[in-house]
């Protein structure tokens, strides 16, 4: 755990200082400068991108993690990223196709309700085909336990560069269209960056990395489970984009302005999945070997000790961003445009605590060999009730029910999967600890209400204004954040914690 804590604390720095800038960008920047409508053409935009991509990545990224320990031979690897090219290559084709011969349909279904998506839909190609492999080569980096570079990229340099776009377009120093384009053109170069540091740790020419080696595929025997697992897995990594559906459903249902709202209360909810996207992204290739090596026990220690961790730590983000809701949006300009967002802040905080809890069983299925006979049937039941619900909540409840529906996705989903794991491969991400965290999380909601009930009215009354509520909204965190962490510790829900504190501490 050693490489996987020490990657995972510096791609935390990554993913929090992209939080940070992000959060600037969105709410100060954002909010000010571009209307509901043009922020709701950016985020469908970028969805729709980030959904295909996933797509056009035939499952690559998930192959190159659980074939590498069998392509990795000293410094030699046998052709495996040539492939990790190859293939997405090959699934983009497809998808820019599938675009092509539906193009009439896909503008036709946003024509009546954002039909400024429809002026610029030429360059969703362009971008999904950017963070395709943008993916890839972040992938690749973290199968060579190097993800913080990628995720520096990815986190920070891309809202860099957006910013400077969002910036000369508020100040009217270009045009709308140049807006979109140098957009669009901030994940190309993200993509290329995240490609020349790949070949600089990796150590290898271009010549080498378009290399497959087909001899050992052959010897191995290893090209037909590498299809098979392709080609389902290509279904499988919905599940982490079940999310980006919602906004699509909302462009095409409502508006592009309601995409807008939703868009900003949804980049708050995603804070909550932040820890997620570095320690899953280091611990995914050890529990791939110790799957490989038939480890059950390391696999059984890893997913608890994941699971847990990140259920704590996404519990906590969340319940400081839920008891704080009312202070963000009044500190946002235009903040009364965008708090009907509120609940969707909320529903769709739960729906990433429940996701970054209990991913690492999808995980753990993905690397065994019974991925195709249950994977499959679970992702395409949440794919349809991501759809379903999605199609039926959006016509009742508008954006609340966009965010309900992954929740209630990922609700049966998950419950599905957590029986399968047990029954099939005898291993559990669930332990007594969690139940711990969510008593303790309860508690402090109720101490949140008290707080709200006796506190708040007399901080605000005494203070009044905005000043009044960012005074209270920091008291309140520093002690129920405290009493919250207190909890944690005298409960030893996790000896890690408790070792972390006490060395920061320097408690003996």
């Amino acid at each position: 755990m050693g490489v996987i804590a020490r990657q995972s604390i510096k791609g935390g720095i990554a993913n929090y200082l992209g939080v940070a800038i992000g959060f600037f960008v969105s709410f100060f920047v954002l909010t000010k400068y571009l209307t509901q409508e043009e922020i709701g053409l950016t985020r469908v935009m970028v969805d729709a991108a980030m959904l295909f991509s996933s797509l056009s990545a035939l499952g690559v990224n998930s192959s190159l993690v659980k074939f590498f320990p069998h392509f990795k031979d000293g410094r030699s690897y046998h052709g495996i990223f040539g492939l990790s090219l190859l293939l997405p290559l090959v699934g983009f084709s497809l998808v820019a196709l599938v675009f092509l011969i539906f193009r009439e349909p896909i503008l036709w279904m946003y024509s009546k309700n954002s039909p400024l998506l429809t002026n610029y839909f030429y360059l969703i190609p362009m971008l999904i085909f950017f963070a395709l492999y943008l993916t890839v080569f972040e992938t690749g980096a973290s199968v060579l336990m190097r993800i913080t570079v990628p995720k520096m990229v990815r986190e920070v340099g891309i809202r860099v560069f957006n910013l400077v776009a969002y910036l000369l377009y508020g100040y009217k120093l270009i045009s709308l269209d140049c807006f979109v384009w140098l957009f669009c053109s901030s994940y190309g170069l993200a993509m290329l960056l995240n490609m020349f540091y790949l070949f600089r740790i990796s150590g290898m020419r271009l010549r080498d990395w378009l290399h497959v080696d087909w001899r050992f595929l052959a010897e191995r025997k290893r090209w037909l489970e590498m299809l098979l697992f392709t080609l389902f897995i290509t279904v499988i990594v919905l599940v982490g984009n079940i999310p980006l559906m919602s906004s699509l459903f909302i462009g095409a249902k409502m508006t592009l302005a309601a995409a807008g709202v939703y868009a900003i209360a949804s980049f708050i909810a995603n804070v909550v999945e932040v820890p997620y996207r570095s320690l899953g992204a280091i611990s995914r290739p050890v529990i791939a070997k110790a799957v490989k090596d038939g480890n059950w026990g390391e696999v059984n220690r890893l997913g608890k000790q994941v699971s847990l961790h990140q259920l704590l730590v996404s519990l906590l983000i969340f319940f400081v961003i839920a008891i704080n809701i009312d202070t963000l949006f009044a500190l946002i300009p235009n903040g009364e445009s965008y708090k009907s967002g509120a609940w969707v802040v909320f529903i769709l905080g739960l729906a990433k605590v429940v996701n970054s809890s209990l991913s690492i069983g999808t995980d753990i299925l993905t690397y065994t060999r019974w991925w195709y006979l249950l994977l499959l049937p679970l992702t395409l039941l949440l794919i349809w009730c991501t759809i379903h619900f999605n199609n039926m909540l959006i016509d009742i409840w508008g954006i609340n029910g966009a965010a309900a529906a992954p929740l209630f996705s990922y609700g049966i989903y998950f419950g599905l999967l957590l029986i399968v794991l047990g029954a099939v491969l005898k291993v559990s991400i669930i332990s007594l600890p969690q139940l711990k965290v969510v008593v303790i999380m309860g508690v402090g909601f109720g101490l949140n209400w008290l707080w709200g009930e006796w506190v708040t009215p007399t901080v605000t009354g005494w203070m009044g204004g905005v000043g009044g509520m960012i005074v209270d909204s920091v008291a309140k965190t520093v002690v129920l954040g405290g009493l919250i962490l207190a909890g944690v510790l005298q409960w030893k829900v996790s000896p890690t914690v408790n070792r972390i504190v006490k060395k920061i501490l320097r408690i003996q």
